[in-house]
């Protein structure tokens, strides 16, 4: 199975998947319902302070990313968030959502990455 990205004010591509929305905050002008989401997982998104910081200035995303891997290892929510992301793809694709207009630096793609890097742990 894959862990893919999409921009949740896109047209969803995989509605058979696991749908994960990975941002803080509600994306808005999106309703819970249209959003077909299968959980949101808002303890994994950036912190307010880092996200601020950033205001997804493409010239920050190597700071941001280094940031945010830190904030990854040191957030308690992050083992089970793996866990739960490893166990659907065992039959599901995983689709992890997000609200950022840039679809190459956001916190989505560092995520996905950064789970990549840790499935073996499970």
């Amino acid at each position: 199975m894959q862990l893919k990205l999409e921009r949740i004010y896109d047209k969803p591509q995989d509605l058979s998947g696991y749908r994960v929305l990975v941002d803080r905050l509600w994306p808005r002008g999106i309703s819970k319902v249209n959003a077909k989401l299968d959980v949101w997982e808002k303890e994994i998104a950036p912190s307010k302070e880092l996200r601020t910081w950033f205001s997804h200035d493409p010239e920050k995303f190597p700071d941001f990313k280094k940031k945010y891997i830190a904030e990854l290892d040191a957030n308690p929510e992050t083992k089970d968030f793996i866990k739960l992301i490893s166990d659907q793809l065992k039959d599901s694709n995983v689709i992890l959502l997000y609200g950022a207009k840039d679809r190459e630096n956001n916190q989505a793609v560092v995520l996905q990455q950064y789970l990549t890097d840790h499935f073996d742990q499970f």
